[in-house]
């Protein structure tokens, strides 16, 4: 069974041990898809381990002249269905046992949405924000220096994800073409539109979660204007569904980043909210008129408050295991939509559904991101650019059509939103894997 993965990977990554692989406890979620699907052992034990692992070091000069020599990462998991896809994070605490658990679900996603792709991801031991920008941008391209010869629009395709933006795929995709000595804008998706990007990306995690969250709660009977919200994480994707759903009408009472949250039982203005913390780098509770904000009344929150409070929406849009064993038991929400990668534990899982909850899984929630991803190299393999309204209605197309037939699944064989998802993308993975021959059509001819 897809378990048997666990001592591999944490084998792997020996220089950032950790008691639990990440990679083991997202491939519980297999286990129970396996018993609504029948899949051939063949593709179980391709998916049992990743394709490729690539560890790097990438030598910096820095801005006073010293030399450092950064860790970096690239997994592809899978590319049956298609090229790697995945982001590029930067973050102190990145571990290839990380990296590879981020591939293995990308793996799942991108089958979900029925792209073409198959999962990857990459990353770097670094905290982009004691690096200036030069550093970073120095950073980035030695990044691609090393990775070249395993990346490629046919290989595998970078992203954006935590810490990374625009501006460094940008960097990123000058690099490759400066190695490869031609221009080759499908390396790379989330660029600058002015290098080959596409309309709507950089809000297409948000916009495509917004989407689903619209299809989903109706089916509740839930109302907008009596829905209560708190969102942890107010980064791109936190930030700009927060504001879609906003101006939709839901009641915003709490947002939170990596320093704390704010919340608000009244509500908050999410734009004022946003615009401040555009311009201090702070949340705070305010209200704006023109270029005068005023505080409004509100408590001052952590993370972990956060996520325990007496809301009907909660939409973790931070990190990985933010809702562990540990602490959903508190968990109040009626409905938790994952915006982010991995942020409730296997553990959890078990707990929140024996509450009642339900858990609409990050495979689904938040893969507009990789859906409009994949619109940019469409659309810089021909040559020709949507405008942001066809974008947004392909997206909205993509999102609504996978929303709704995962949930016919989860009610034809009465299991959780999560396993839905899996079964899902399982059985399109499996007959990807089968096209190529099982072990029963080589034995039967």
């Amino acid at each position: 069974m897809i378990q048997a993965i666990a001592p591999e990977i944490v084998a792997a990554d020996n220089s950032h041990k950790q008691p639990t692989s990440l990679l083991a406890d997202a491939s519980k979620r297999l286990e129970k898809a396996l018993q609504y699907i029948s899949i051939s052992e063949d593709a179980i034990a391709r998916l049992s381990y990743p394709k490729a692992s690539l560890t790097v070091s990438i030598p910096v000069r820095m801005d006073n002249g010293s030399l450092k020599v950064f860790t970096g990462y690239r997994v592809r998991y899978d590319d049956t269905r298609g090229p790697g896809k995945g982001g590029v994070r930067y973050h102190p605490n990145v571990t290839l046992d990380e990296v590879q658990s981020l591939a293995f679900w990308m793996t799942f996603k991108c089958a979900l949405l029925d792209l073409p792709f198959g999962g990857a991801k990459g990353g770097i031991i670094v905290n982009p924000k004691e690096l200036s920008k030069a550093e970073v941008e120095r950073l980035s391209r030695g990044y691609v220096n090393e990775i070249a010869d395993f990346i490629g629009p046919d290989t595998d395709i970078l992203a954006p994800d935590v810490y990374t933006n625009s501006t460094i795929m940008g960097w990123m995709m000058d690099r490759y073409s400066t190695i490869k000595r031609q221009l080759t804008r499908g390396v790379v998706t989330g660029k600058p539109l002015s290098l080959g990007g596409s309309q709507g990306r950089d809000a297409a995690t948000a916009t495509g979660a917004f989407y689903v969250i619209q299809m989903i709660l109706p089916k509740f009977n839930c109302i907008p204007q009596k829905t209560t919200v708190a969102i942890q994480g107010f980064g791109n994707a936190g930030a700009t569904l927060a504001e879609l759903l906003f101006h939709a009408g839901y009641k915003i009472v709490a947002v939170s980043d990596s320093k704390g949250g704010i919340y608000a039982p009244n509500g908050l203005d999410i734009p004022s909210v946003r615009e401040h913390k555009y311009s201090s780098r702070e949340i705070k509770a305010v209200y704006c008129r023109d270029s005068v904000c005023d505080i409004v009344e509100h408590r001052t929150i952590t993370n972990q408050e956060l996520l325990t409070l007496d809301v009907d929406v909660l939409i973790p849009a931070a990190l990985e295991n933010q809702i562990t064993a540990d602490n959903a038991p508190d968990i109040k929400a009626n409905y938790i939509f994952e915006v982010a990668n991995g942020p409730i534990s296997s553990a959890a899982d078990e707990i929140l559904n024996n509450k009642g909850i339900h858990v609409f899984p990050d495979i689904l929630v938040n893969a507009g991101g990789v859906t409009v991803s994949y619109f940019e190299w469409v659309q810089n393999r021909n040559g020709w650019y949507w405008t942001l309204e066809e974008v947004n209605q392909r997206l909205k197309k993509k999102m609504e059509a996978e929303t709704e037939a995962t949930w016919a699944i989860a009610q034809r064989n009465q299991v959780d939103i999560r396993t839905a998802a899996y079964v899902h993308g399982l059985k399109r993975l499996g007959e990807a894997m089968d096209a190529k021959g099982t072990r029963d059509y080589f034995i039967r001819n």
